[in-house]
């Protein structure tokens, strides 16, 4: 037997027209957190004199 997928926000069983969702709503929800960064990679932050400038080439 094959497990039915679910939806990665709710967990409800996923609609085809909204795959990998379940609704419009959880596809929304999904592209506003990435819209607003909520999701991010884990890692350190740039040290600061690495940091591309305008101003490289002057």
């Amino acid at each position: 037997m094959i497990p039915q997928a679910t939806c990665p926000l709710c967990a409800k069983p996923t609609a085809a027209d909204h795959a990998p969702f379940c609704s419009r709503g959880c596809r929304d929800r999904d592209l506003l957190a990435w819209l607003s960064e909520d999701y991010r990679l884990p890692g350190r932050d740039p040290a600061p004199d690495r940091l591309d400038s305008a101003g490289d080439g002057d």
